[in-house]
């Protein structure tokens, strides 16, 4: 026995690897393919996928203009075209990834395709609580408004509901969600256009009040209301992530569409309900964030009843935005839970619809949660919301970075300059001190709120040390009581070893012990496995590398903790032999790896199924 083996507890050698080959693997047919992710996927249109995250980023029109007239006063308009600047600058960031990268989990996704699951995984906490925010935020939001036009309305009850109701309409599936995203995006559209018809005809014939808050001076100077300005406008695009997040659904090609058509949205709107808001009200009342600020321009405009359908519209869309929380998140938690960073229940679907319930009312759970404890004042929540979604955008433009410089060889439909995507990933920064310097409270609310989060992902990544640990304390604690000590032992080290005995899959092309090592490491590192298979697809005898087996083998003596199988499979590489592999060796295609394929490769990463790029 070898010292580095003696240093090792029993069910921490994994033992030795061993070489095999395997010249019976059937393909399977194209229609037993199996996916990684949901079998309803691409099912989505244009339109309703761009309204499930269109309500999401157009529902700022509805708060943006007066924050930012709060910091920038008349200049606000010059400002919302500022942002919608930076957002063209994202819509080649987020094309790039998606074309390279076209599945779930957004920010997820890309970090962990491109650094190590531990960062991908606090990328996906940020949005996830972005998303908890928006779900709390919107919805609340939207029962105020619906106070209004109903004042007995019981605003605490009619939220929980909202959160409920579209839980379910998501466990009904999100085709059926996207219809009704449409039909609210549709309404608020029509409701925008008209408002601003009958606006800007009121300040056409009347622009004295215009002229009057354009000429009025800012007190803080122009540079301190342009920045904070633009920081406070920043909220306005809110909501452009969520897209990426449930990518899979959308029909081939879609992906890009939906970031112009919330470009176009955003360029158009912003700018102009500001600048119209601008000839309709005080600037002074403006600045002071009226929470109906739509709804005072269109009674202002032409009378009471325009007020009136604006907050309905506000209704109806505010309550659109909590389906994008409940689309985007599903869509992020599942890829979690297949790459093992959340628990595995959440991936169980039920039998009638075959959507993930447990994701979805755990989601519901938790919102209401929240909503209760802070007794739906949802301030609070604000600077959460603010700093996560802006520190997500962020972790999007440094995972582009990080794509071109270790995927550069990965195919993609678009790319965004360098240049474009510095520019892109300076401006979030600035958004992001700006609220921090606008409100450092938001700072320690985040943090706490981040912690929380934090904490249940990193239990799932060190529950092998929490086991160990466990394991050393209780052979400390009960050496009296024998009998308990080894059932609690036994225990610990059956569930070690059932998380040990789910291998990982390496494709390798040759017998390069650098690149060999570096792959051995990237599953030390990052995979909670003991077992890791090198496979080599070969057609020819001849063709299998002479000194793979021999290097496989002196990796393997080099970690003891870490057993290396080798096996030589006969066959032509494509999806159809990953899908026979995965299925005689029972590995699920997110635990098979491969090195990045260049220009030539003939297949698409799509599809293969899941299987990962770690070189």
């Amino acid at each position: 026995m070898s010292e580095a083996q003696e240093s090792l507890e029993p069910w921490e050698f994994a033992g030795w690897g061993k070489a095999a080959r395997m010249t019976n693997l059937e393909p399977s047919l194209p229609e037993e393919f199996t996916r990684l992710d949901q079998p309803r996927k691409h099912v989505l249109g244009q339109w309703r996928a761009t309204a499930i995250c269109g309500n999401d980023i157009t529902s700022s029109v509805l708060y943006v203009s007066a924050l930012c007239a709060a910091q920038a006063g008349a200049l606000a308009p010059v400002v919302l075209l500022i942002v919608a600047g930076v957002l063209y600058l994202y819509r080649r960031v987020y094309g790039e990834v998606g074309g390279a990268l076209p599945l779930n989990g957004g920010t997820y996704t890309v970090l962990l395709n491109t650094t190590n699951k531990r960062l991908a995984a606090a990328a996906a906490v940020l949005t996830l609580l972005s998303y908890i925010a928006t779900a709390v935020i919107s919805s609340s939001e939207a029962m105020h408004y619906a106070h209004n036009l109903v004042p007995g309305l019981h605003v605490m009850s009619a939220t929980v509901a909202v959160l409920g109701a579209f839980a379910l309409l998501n466990i009904l599936g999100v085709n059926e969600s996207a219809m009704v995203a449409l039909a609210i995006f549709v309404v608020h559209m029509a409701t925008l256009t008209v408002l601003a018809a009958v606006s800007s005809v009121h300040v056409v014939r009347d622009p004295s009040l215009l002229l009057t808050n354009w000429s009025m001076p800012d007190p803080e100077g122009l540079g301190t209301a342009l920045f904070f300005g633009f920081a406070a406008g920043m909220l306005g695009i809110s909501g452009f992530e969520s897209s990426a997040n449930f990518i899979e659904e959308q029909e081939v090609g879609v992906f890009p569409k939906t970031l112009r058509n919330m470009w176009i949205a955003i360029f158009v709107f912003n700018p102009l309900i500001s600048l119209l808001s601008l000839g309709l009200l005080p600037l002074e009342e403006i600045r002071t964030v009226p929470p109906d600020l739509l709804a005072q321009m269109g009674s202002h405009a032409i009378a009471p009843w325009m007020g009136w359908w604006v907050s309905l519209d506000a209704v109806l869309v505010l309550s659109g935005a909590v389906l994008t929380s409940f689309v985007g998140v599903t869509g992020l938690v599942r890829r979690m839970s297949l790459d093992r960073c959340l628990p595995q229940i959440l991936l169980r679907e039920n039998r009638w619809r075959r959507t993930n319930h447990w994701i979805i009312l755990g989601f519901f759970a938790l919102s209401t949660s929240i909503l209760l404890v802070t007794r739906g004042d949802i301030s609070t929540l604000a600077g959460v919301y603010t700093l996560s979604f802006l520190s997500v955008m962020a972790l999007f433009a440094i995972g582009n970075m990080l794509l071109k410089q270790r995927r550069a060889r990965l195919p993609r439909t678009e790319r965004a300059s360098w240049p474009g995507v510095i520019l892109a990933l300076l401006a979030v920064l600035a958004g992001l001190v700006g609220n921090v310097l606008l409100d450092p409270r938001n700072v320690e609310v985040f943090s706490s709120y981040f912690l929380v989060a934090g904490t249940a992902v990193a239990i799932m990544f060190l529950r092998r040390e929490i086991l160990r640990i466990v394991l050393v304390v209780s052979g400390r604690i009960v050496e009296r009581v024998r009998a308990a000590n080894e059932h609690i032992r036994s225990l610990v080290v059956s569930r070690l070893e059932e998380i040990n005995r789910m291998g990982v899959v390496y494709f390798t092309k040759g017998d390069d012990p650098a690149v060999l090592n570096r792959a051995a490491l990237y599953v030390l590192t990052n995979e909670q496995t003991n077992l890791m298979r090198v496979v080599h697809v070969y057609e020819r005898e001849r063709d299998i590398p002479a000194g793979l087996a021999e290097q496989l083998s002196i990796i393997d003596h080099l970690y003891p903790s870490l057993r290396i199988d080798f096996l030589a499979v006969k066959g032509t590489f494509g999806p159809a032999l990953i899908e026979s592999l995965s299925r005689r060796l029972r590995v699920p295609k997110n635990l098979m790896f491969i090195g990045t394929p260049g220009d030539r490769f003939p297949h698409r990463l799509a599809e293969l199924g899941g299987v990962r790029v770690i070189l």
